[in-house]
């Protein structure tokens, strides 16, 4: 995407189409229906039999399909309202504001196949099912790329696409691959849809009422998402102008997004089916002592991810997106976006982490009051940002990231005091130490990166040959300094990660023997 249409109206416009359904999804699908969904059903398959856990299932799909379906006809026909809240500047460049409304229209659709998967990916993981609903993304980006690049710039000119409307229709072709992926597991796991709605349904009426404080405590986070849009979509680059803000701010992210999905919602997607379990079974020991090792890996894993965001972010950048459209300034306004955001990468995870235990324990009213809390706080921090500094649309990533560190702190001490602990002082020290490991780290592969360039340069191929070296060096550094500060979590991610080759090996073995 980048190469083929850079940082500027038409991706500024694909970019708001795609964003207006995600708000409403991680509201509907991934956030609220999903941490009221799972916790339920996996007390279903705990204490009742699969039968009723299936029916369930059936109930909670066909509700989806009518409540998010008539949301998305809503959509469809309300989407100028909608691209004139979120983003008013628009309109004072012409054709851009027409545009992000066709594309809000054309991808308001993939709001329901969204949902609908991300009921399936709940099943699976509460049956301990995890690589099927794991690659169902990667069906998602491949299929949307592979799609919008046929219908985009190949059959494009016979059915009369533009190639950024034909991007946006793999999209949905995209989040369809991404439910159809998971539908064979789901049959062979004994669930298989079969069209039932009882709103008096005990269990239907309890996932509706922890989906209700969660719809509005995600509906906070959207607020916040919201704000940063209209703002960043009034932002007056002194190159760009108003084409480039909202572009470097959505690359930046999505870059972001790699290690939160790797560790942040991997680790997340693990723990909420045991803690769950845990929760079920009165286990209340077991559960503080999951959600502890979970909390310590994910500092673990995303300090010196942060670190190296920070430190390489433009050489990654500049390697994988510059080129065509995309050009050297803005690798070097993404970089700056990417810097800004990586500082709450790791409050981003652990909320994703946080949040479901609230859920796992019948409490969805705690997370709700702490993301309305938030509003506040990115509201007074992109005041501050913008009228103070000079960080223009950095100054909005910032924001974004000082929202997630005061959520997961707020988050952090109102578990703790509900648990009655959570080996809060096992966990700062293991943090302070990742975070010491990683800071040396970032230090000697800024040193490497400064030696690299002036000897190098900044051309892609010299990026590629800095990342090669220092990605690894960095690896190598942080996992020294990790053994020799005795870092405890460090075993338990080498476990986990070896725990696959391991049964992989011992399967070989048995098929030779």
């Amino acid at each position: 995407m980048a190469r083929l249409f850079g940082a500027g109206m038409a991706y500024d416009a694909f970019l708001l189409g795609f964003r207006i359904p995600n708000l409403t999804r991680d509201l509907f699908a991934e956030g609220a229906l999903s941490s009221a969904f799972v916790p339920t059903f996996t007390e279903y398959l705990t204490q009742k039999s699969r039968q009723e856990a299936a029916a369930l299932a059936n109930l909670v799909a066909t509700a989806v399909i009518i409540v998010v379906g008539s949301l998305c006809l809503a959509g469809v026909i309300f989407s100028p309202q909608l691209v004139m809240l979120l983003a008013p500047g628009f309109a004072e460049v012409p054709g851009k504001f027409e545009l992000a409304v066709r594309m809000t229209r054309i991808m308001f659709p993939f709001l329901l196949l969204v949902a609908l998967a991300a009921q399936a990916m709940g099943i699976l993981n509460a049956c301990n099912q995890f690589a099927v609903p794991a690659l169902a993304s990667t069906f998602f980006n491949v299929g949307s790329i592979l799609a919008g690049l046929a219908l985009g710039f190949w059959a494009g000119p016979w059915i009369g696409l533009e190639p950024i409307e034909g991007m946006a229709v793999g999209v949905v072709i995209g989040g369809a691959l991404q439910l159809i992926w998971q539908v064979p597991s789901l049959h062979r796991a004994g669930f298989r849809f079969r069209p039932r709605i009882d709103w008096d349904d005990p269990g239907l009426r309890r996932i509706i009422r922890l989906m209700g404080p969660a719809i509005l405590g995600g509906a906070a986070v959207q607020i916040n998402i919201l704000v940063n849009t209209n703002f960043a979509s009034r932002v007056d680059d002194a190159l760009r102008g108003p084409d480039g803000p909202v572009s470097w701010l959505g690359y930046a992210f999505r870059f972001m997004q790699l290690p939160l999905a790797l560790f942040g919602v991997a680790i997340a997607s693990a723990t909420l089916p045991s803690i769950s379990r845990s929760v079920a079974n009165g286990l209340m020991d077991e559960f503080r002592r999951t959600l502890a090792r979970s909390l310590g890996v994910v500092f673990l894993l995303t300090l010196p991810s942060a670190v190296g965001l920070v430190v390489l972010g433009e050489a990654m950048i500049g390697a994988i997106y510059q080129g065509g459209k995309f050009e050297q300034y803005d690798t070097q306004q993404t970089a700056l976006a990417l810097s800004c955001y990586a500082l709450g990468l790791t409050g981003y995870a652990a909320i994703k982490v946080l949040t479901p235990a609230f859920y796992a324990l019948g409490d969805s009213r705690t997370p709700m009051y702490v993301s309305l809390l938030s509003i506040g706080v990115n509201l007074a921090a992109v005041i501050l940002l913008l009228r103070y500094t000079r960080l223009g649309h950095a100054g909005l990533a910032l924001s974004t990231s000082a929202v997630a560190l005061v959520g997961f702190a707020v988050l952090f001490w109102a578990l703790r005091n509900r648990l009655g602990g959570l080996d809060g002082r096992n966990l700062l020290e293991s943090g302070l130490k990742v975070l010491v490991a990683s800071a040396v780290m970032g230090a000697l592969i800024a040193m490497l990166r400064e030696g690299l360039q002036a000897a190098w340069g900044i051309s892609r191929l010299a990026r590629l040959g800095e990342l090669a070296l220092a990605i690894p060096a960095g690896l190598l550094v942080f996992y020294a300094l990790c053994r020799l500060l005795r870092v405890a979590e460090l075993e338990l991610a080498l476990s986990a990660a070896a725990g696959p080759l391991r049964r992989f090996l011992a399967m070989r073995r048995a098929r030779i023997l």
